[in-house]
């Protein structure tokens, strides 16, 4: 025991629950050990209790918090650790990086202050200059420029905040990274490199890695063990390769089938679907028509085949950075940032157009451009033939019944203080779509239908109660519950794992039919796109750099960003 750096002995944990109810365990009984240098990967679904034993291994959880068993770090008790010895712990020999990067980010904060302070905290001999280096080195190789070291969380995309959050982790060169999902949020390119470089920073610093993720192929190509975790318990644990050629336990062969489904475009045949398949009773009808232009419920089926449901045409969304005080006394110019770079595309009716490219190329600001969340520079949106850059505030609400999005941070769109039943009936009443009575049978129906069984139960949790997955899915179910035409997903099931992936996306297409939905489907997963998608629009530096049918993207490539890309993507060798 001496010689392994991390051992963990029959760990259990339950979250705090009423005297007369019975223990439920999100870890139980689980144990394994990890040596110097050695890189181990944790899979299981969403809410299978990975983060819980991530964020217990480090003192992380809540005091109500029910432990059992032994955390060991050098031969030393993580449990009995004193708070001095506890700070000194985290960071300096362990790090974490968590799933969700806001978690960890201060929104007063700039991104440099947040590296400074915590190398000021642990190293305070560093001077001010050399703390900068050493800080600017480490951005530097998640790829942050050093130019937007003044810049604060909310300006950044999703997937730039999370190599800010891995930055952060690798600053203090730990002997040990408990990474929770640490690319879920990231294109395959740089999640390739990031992960490069911490398999590197293993081998020559023989610092250990407890990679925490949904993503099999990810961990096959990055890691020598596996550990498959289901309903609190490792179900199955061996070296990666053998685990994946071999599985024994039935829930890892069921993993590796949903993950071989999406990678192998085997689209859409239903084994995978929940839920009865039956849609909302709200007929189409009940959509008030937009009070100007064509209604999307009065067009025929004829003109919509002919007719683009969206049209983008040169769309601009440029931001201007300002210098601080020290830049304009050193007559620094303002700086432009072209988030969306004259951007024309056409989606049509029932069509699944997938938007793909690396974290903070602009695609979640297209996004919310399209929904007029934030108005264009230049350039026009139309749906339906309506240019909605010109519409007012109530006009564009009227239209947006139609229009819905399902947010890449689900944390970040729930209210905390609303139930999930008031979260997804919200849009229902909001629209008067529904009474309170219709519209919680229609919140339980779609509980059902996004696998949050028994949806009873989860009608009255809160978003604190569910994990980042279960999250998700109630995020999906709330964007679904207005059935609207067109509905733009932003990263939708980046952070589920794959059988839930697999019966969310054939969710997606079996509502897809049946209530004639169009999808603007956004994703760094490239054989998530081609599973799903018909069309490819490939994105880079804010512009649209290839564009075809998914058959002809994947196999014949044309620009060499999209080549690069298809050389990243992680895949399963197993057959």
């Amino acid at each position: 025991m001496s010689k392994a750096l991390f051992c963990i002995e029959n760990l259990r944990v339950a979250y705090s629950h009423r005297s007369d109810e019975e223990v439920q365990w999100a870890v139980d009984g689980v144990s394994f050990t990890l040596q110097p240098g050695e890189r181990m990967g944790l899979v299981g679904e969403s809410g299978c209790g990975k983060s819980t034993l991530g964020r217990a291994a480090m003192r992380l959880l809540p005091l109500s918090t029910q432990i059992e068993g032994r955390v060991m770090f050098q031969g030393r008790s993580v449990f009995d650790m004193t708070p001095e010895q506890l700070r000194k712990f985290r960071g300096e020999a362990v790090a974490l990086i968590f799933q969700d990067p806001m978690t960890r980010l201060d929104p007063l904060m700039t991104i440099g202050n947040h590296c400074l302070e915590t190398l000021k905290a642990h190293l305070p001999q560093l001077s001010s200059k050399q703390a900068k280096e050493r800080a600017i080195a480490t951005l530097e190789k998640v790829k942050i420029p050093n130019t937007r070291w003044n810049q604060y969380p909310h300006e950044f995309s999703g997937g730039m905040r999370q190599r800010v959050a891995i930055a952060l982790a690798l600053l203090l060169n730990p002997k040990l990274i408990v990474a929770d999902e640490p690319t879920t949020s990231l294109d395959v390119t740089v999640s390739a490199q990031i992960l490069r470089e911490l398999t590197r920073l293993c081998s020559e610093e023989n610092m250990a890695l407890l990679l925490i993720s949904h993503d099999l192929a990810l961990v096959a190509e990055y890691c020598d063990r596996i550990g498959v975790m289901y309903n609190g318990k490792i179900v199955e644990m061996g070296f990666s390769r053998a685990v994946f050629q071999q599985p024994q336990h039935e829930y890892t062969q069921s993993l590796l089938k949903a993950a071989l489904h999406i990678q192998k475009g085997e689209m859409g045949n239903g084994q995978w679907a929940m839920g009865n398949g039956q849609g909302s009773t709200i007929p189409n009808s009940q959509f008030p028509s937009p009070s100007s232009g064509s209604s999307p419920s009065s067009l025929s089926s004829a003109s919509q085949a002919q007719s683009p449901i969206l049209r983008v045409l040169e769309l601009q969304q440029h931001y201007t950075l300002e210098p601080n005080f020290v830049e304009r006394l050193l007559r620094r110019q303002n700086q432009t940032i072209k988030a969306v770079d004259g951007i024309s595309l056409e989606l049509y009716p029932g069509e699944i157009l997938g938007l793909v490219g690396e974290s903070g190329c602009g695609k979640s600001t297209l996004s919310r451009t399209i929904l007029q969340l934030i108005r264009p520079t230049a350039g026009k949106v139309e749906f339906f033939g309506q240019d909605l850059t010109h519409l007012s505030r109530k006009e564009i609400r009227v239209w947006r019944r139609q229009m819905q999005m399902v947010f890449q941070d689900p944390h970040a769109c729930l209210n905390p203080a609303m139930t999930v039943g008031q979260s997804i009936a919200d849009p229902l009443l909001i629209h008067k779509l529904a009474n309170a009575a219709k519209a919680k049978q229609e919140v339980l129906s779609m509980l059902d239908k996004v696998g949050l069984k028994p949806p009873e139960v989860y009608h009255e949790r809160y978003p604190s109660d569910l994990s980042g997955g279960q999250q998700q899915r109630v995020a999906i179910a709330r964007a679904l519950i207005t059935r609207p035409k067109l509905l733009i997903c932003d990263e939708p099931v980046s952070m589920l794992d794959a059988s839930v992936q697999s019966q969310v996306l054939d969710l997606m297409l079996e509502l897809k039919e049946e209530f004639e939905l169009t999808y603007l489907f956004i994703t760094h997963d490239l054989w998530l796109a081609r599973f799903l998608c018909d069309r490819i629009a490939v994105m880079n530096s804010g512009k649209i750099v290839e564009i075809g049918p998914t058959k002809q993207v994947f196999a014949n490539p044309q620009h060499p960003y999209t080549k690069t890309l298809l050389a990243a993507a992680p895949l399963l060798a197993r057959a």
